[in-house]
């Protein structure tokens, strides 16, 4: 299942600001960034939406594996786990994006997951 409307981050002003500006916690295969939430930066579709207390994008390119079907299932299982988790952050809104690094497809789907958790630890993101 896809993230709801609310909870996404599209547009490549979005992406190119957590690039540059946001924070970053390095695992061995997944990178998180994160940056406190400048909604002047949204497209004006996705202002109608709801605010959210997190927004999310998930990088998975294709170096991470060739076929899409498998980039697809990737990005939905790291989608859900953050569903779960409801990131958060003490003074307000969050956006985040995580980012897959080559060879993260053949890791085990489990680890990966908890990489996921680990990275929103460090980050002070979830409880």
């Amino acid at each position: 299942m896809a993230l709801p409307q609310r909870h996404r981050l599209k547009g490549q002003r979005l992406f190119n600001s957590l690039y540059r500006k946001g924070r970053a916690s390095h695992g061995p295969f997944l990178v998180l960034r994160w940056l406190p939430a400048q909604p002047d930066l949204l497209p004006p579709q996705q202002r109608q939406h709801q605010p959210s207390p997190w927004r999310c994008g998930v990088v998975v390119s294709g170096k991470v594996h060739k076929r899409a079907v498998r980039r697809n299932r990737l990005r939905r299982l790291l989608q859900q786990r953050l569903l779960d988790l409801q990131p958060h952050h003490s003074q307000g809104p969050v956006w985040l994006l995580l980012s897959l690094k080559p060879g993260s497809a053949e890791r085990d789907p489990d680890a990966l997951l908890g990489e996921c958790q680990d990275l929103l630890l460090r980050a002070g993101l979830i409880p």
